[in-house]
């Protein structure tokens, strides 16, 4: 398998800006010291994932995910090592250089990029046909220039056309080099199954005679595709799609987004349509923060694609009437997901593609600034007008409006749209509220984040829940949680498992206790967390922090795997010239070495700047360096030889002869000696001995 040059790997990592690339798919905004964003691994509504710049590394402190700008294109993209690297490389104009690869040995990297790589292909094949195909230019370019598309918007968007044939696309694969099976695995080529469910051998195109529309993920790789047929009276689908795949997973997709992602982040705003089609003439017409479900129906993570992007999204509907109808539940997803969310009404007859075709680009721009309004304005008055003057219909959309309003999270926000329903159904908004209220109880945990108001306003209710009067609301005793330093510190100065486990609190049988943490392993844990955080801050003149312990730590072994190959790494760094620091170890190529590095080098919590700005002086520990290192050895080299003597008197349990018993009482009279030594630099007692 081929490899890139270290040389290329550095060359890679020194020009990739972990804030360039973690903003390529998430909004970050500035707190602190740091970048902070909802986290784009899970979901959620307050930001916890963090980007350190000055460290290089990325941190959510909700789902645990971290690492380093390479390792974030893995999480978010699924890729390996090897690729990921060539992405960043791709990014910052970077050539990489490998030994040629057969297709064969290409695909054999892995399943899932075998299908990146298959589909890319599928997408140049289709695109050049396009363009150079004789029935390409005369079927295919011929419907994309009568619907208006110039030739940047169909380069921007890679489309291409299929030819009209069963085995074109198989043809060209096996000219290529690419296997069958990976066609298959995307969905570009169909097995033919007899009447009984069984593979017949037969395989034929997914695609044929159609102008192809390539599916891409926000970082640009080809997944999926969908197809416009072309022939006037096909009995085939107007519009087909490739099946879910290991890369494609249509719920989690949004057409066009790739293309629009940086201006929905600049303009704060994403315009939501329907087809493939409404992206590309928005797209040419100047609107560029504009995708499409492509069809399908709305979902979770779809919205939680948008809310990485802005919280802001206005949908833009047709003039259908039934069409609009089916689209509200997906819009009170959207108002669930927390999102700010406008409509815009074209006039009938007419979809987003076809008004901007109609009234040019500008005029379209002024209509979607004029005619836009809120969701639930939009909503209580389309319902309203439906229910005209039917009382029973009437009692049946306003509940309806609430429903809506109660998926919205902002309380503040819920009665302004309560407000506004009363006003618009010309009812008394104490009845409205009521009647919300009811609704609120009903809701599943999921959707009850509206809570219930009360005169205006909010209280956290629904039944069982909260603070209940007369009742015994004490919370029961909790166990004091020491910190891991705390506790090692505890068990190294004498303390028993006992002592901690009974601290602070009462414990019971059902109680669930904590197992006390090797206190060797924390001990080597805290000199790596200082190698890497200031190795090469002075000590001493021309002394640093790494050069200085690993000089105490010459005749040191880690008894813990992972922080003895880091002690190794740290010293391989120093030895080629270079810092043992975060930037470097957070790109290793071990995955448990790249997770150690980003949960020491990562903190939840920064100082506040108004103790400074109060002139609170508070000690870092940059000011307290030199103690901070020789507290670390000393207590490393106390339980190293803690442990030891623990072996020794063990030992004089079972002698198998003198010489060996007087060996042992000398030895443990030294390390005793030691220990005693050990404990008053520290200034500490001595610590009890189990026998």
């Amino acid at each position: 398998m081929a490899r890139i040059p270290k040389e290329t790997v550095d060359q890679i990592i020194h020009h990739a800006d972990i804030v360039e690339v973690v903003g390529d798919f998430v909004s970050l905004k500035k707190k602190g010291q740091n970048m902070w964003a909802c986290c784009p691994f899970h979901h959620e509504k307050s930001p916890s994932f963090s980007v350190a710049p000055a460290k290089g590394l990325y941190k959510c402190f909700g789902c645990g995910k971290a690492g380093g700008v390479v390792q974030f294109i893995m999480d978010i993209e699924g890729t390996s090592y090897v690729e990921a690297l060539k992405y960043l490389a791709k990014k910052y104009g970077i050539d990489v250089q490998e030994e040629e690869k057969t297709p064969e040995q290409q695909l054999a990297q892995n399943e899932k990029d075998s299908q990146f790589i298959v589909s890319n292909w599928a997408k140049d094949h289709y695109h050049h046909l396009l363009e150079h195909d004789d029935e390409g230019q005369s079927v295919g370019w011929s419907y994309l220039r009568q619907r208006g598309l110039n030739q940047t918007t169909i380069a921007t968007f890679e489309l291409g056309y299929s030819l009209d044939q069963w085995d074109d696309l198989i043809k060209a694969a096996e000219k290529a080099g690419y296997e069958r099976k990976y066609l298959e695995k995307t969905g570009l080529i169909v097995v033919k199954e007899d009447d009984n469910g069984q593979d017949t051998g037969r395989r034929y195109d997914r695609f044929r005679g159609r102008v192809m529309f390539p599916i891409h993920n926000v970082s640009g790789r080809v997944i999926g595709f969908g197809a416009r047929t072309l022939k006037p009276h096909d009995k085939t689908a107007k519009y087909l799609n490739s099946p879910e795949s290991e890369i494609y997973h249509k719920s989690d997709v949004l057409y066009g987004l790739y293309q629009a992602r940086q201006a929905v982040r600049s303009e704060e705003q994403c315009y939501l349509v329907e087809g493939y089609l409404d992206v590309l003439s928005l797209h040419q017409g100047g609107v560029k923060n504009v995708v499409s479900t492509s069809g399908t129906s709305l979902t979770d993570g779809q919205i939680r694609l948008v809310k990485r992007y802005t919280d802001n999204v206005t949908v833009l509907y047709d003039g259908d009437a039934a069409g609009i109808r089916a689209s509200l539940r997906g819009i009170d997803m959207l108002l669930e997901g927390g999102l700010n969310v406008r409509v815009v009404l074209f006039p009938d007859g007419d979809d987003p593609d076809s008004y901007i075709r109609k009234v040019g680009d500008q005029r379209f721009k002024d209509y979607l600034e004029t005619a836009s309004q809120d969701f639930i304005q939009f909503k209580t008055e389309l319902v309203s007008r439906e229910a005209a003057h039917d009382p029973v219909k009437k009692a049946e959309a306003i509940r309806e409006v609430l429903q809506s309003i109660a998926k919205v999270p902002d309380p503040i926000k819920r009665q302004v749209f309560l407000q506004q329903t009363s006003q618009t159904f010309g009812i008394d908004e104490q009845v409205i509220i009521s009647e919300y209220n009811k609704l609120a109880r009903q809701t599943t945990p999921k959707t009850s984040s509206g809570g219930s108001f009360n005169g205006g306003t909010t209280s956290t209710g629904g039944s069982g829940t909260g603070f209940q009067p007369g009742a015994n609301n004490q919370k029961p005793p909790t166990k004091t949680q020491l910190s891991p330093e705390e506790e090692a510190e505890a068990l190294m100065y004498g303390a028993s498992p006992e002592d901690l486990a009974g601290s602070g609190g009462t414990a019971t049988e059902e109680q669930d206790l904590e197992p006390v943490p090797d206190v060797l392993e924390r001990c080597e844990r805290e000199v790596i967390r200082l190698l890497l955080l200031y190795s090469a801050q002075p000590l001493a003149p021309e002394v640093s922090v790494a050069q200085y312990l690993l000089e105490q730590l010459d005749d040191t072994t880690f008894k813990t795997g992972i922080y003895a190959d880091m002690l190794h790494l740290c010293r391989e760094e120093l030895n080629q010239g270079r810092w043992p620091e975060v930037r470097t170890l957070i790109q290793h190529g071990r995955a448990d070495i790249r997770s150690v590095v980003a949960e020491l080098a990562t903190e939840k919590y920064e100082l506040s700047p108004n103790w400074t700005t109060h002139q609170i002086y508070v000690p870092r520990e940059l000011d307290v360096l030199q103690p901070a290192c020789d507290n670390a050895i000393l207590r490393l080299n106390k339980v190293n030889v803690e442990r030891e003597l623990a072996v020794r008197l063990e030992a004089l349990r079972n002698p198998t002869d003198e010489a060996e018993m007087l060996e042992n009482l000398q030895t443990i009279h030294l390390l005793k000696q030691m220990d005693n030594q050990l404990a008053g630099m520290l200034g500490t007692v001595i610590p009890r001995l189990s026998l």
